[in-house]
């Protein structure tokens, strides 16, 4: 094997690191662009459970303690 088929190897090898980083960082990309979207579903979940709880405590007299506890 000569220095040039060696080169030529080595050039191949990175050429391929390169594309598999390329597809590895899309992936990554795509994968914190879903991690955002649900954070912000989380996130507007929450208010509206802790906005029906609140509403549903004040809406339901029956809920509430009675004044002797």
């Amino acid at each position: 094997m000569t220095i040039e088929d060696r080169l030529i190897d080595i050039e191949i090898k990175v050429s391929r690191q390169e594309d598999m980083v390329e597809a590895l960082n899309q992936m990554v990309y795509q994968q914190q662009k879903k991690i955002g979207e649900l954070e912000a579903l989380c996130s507007a979940l929450a208010r509206r459970i802790k906005d029906m709880a609140s509403t549903d405590m004040e809406a339901n007299p029956a809920n509430e303690k009675p004044p002797h506890y």
